[in-house]
């Protein structure tokens, strides 16, 4: 595996991991590698230099944001998580359920296959993508 840090045509900087450089630029190439910030595919690798470790540099949780806009969306998935039900795999059915008239409205989410959030959106049943995978609830 090998990290490396990349530009888009916008000036947006952002890493990525890749299984090596030739997969790099073969994903790259077939339009594959989007920015993380804007989702343009125009990106291009920034000059890295080794990382050798000497001791002396603390070492960074992972827990903690890289930038911010990964504690945005960090923000945004605790509100989502704090203040709504997790459907799960059913959103489709309970966003329809409640939009008819069968349930009582509430804020959910959950997940739903491409073909299940058109069907929604056509119905006219107030649905958005979320900008991360909800974490699965398993026993």
């Amino acid at each position: 595996m090998i990290r490396y840090r990349l530009t888009c045509d916008q000036d947006h900087g952002f890493e990525s991991w890749f299984k090596s450089s030739d997969a790099f630029d073969k994903l790259n190439a077939s339009g594959m590698v989007a920015c993380s910030v804007c989702g343009s595919v125009k990106v291009t690798k920034d000059l890295m230099a080794p990382a050798v470790s000497q001791g002396t540099e603390e070492a960074k949780p992972l827990q903690r944001p890289a930038s911010e806009v990964e504690a945005a969306l960090a923000a945004l998935r605790r509100q989502v998580e704090e203040n709504s039900e997790y459907v799960g795999l059913n959103f489709a059915a309970e966003a329809r359920a409640m939009h008819e008239g069968e349930r009582p409205h509430r804020s959910i989410y959950g997940e739903a296959r491409s073909d299940e959030a058109r069907k929604l959106i056509e119905e006219g049943v107030p649905v958005a993508p979320l900008p991360f995978m909800p974490a699965r609830k398993v026993n």
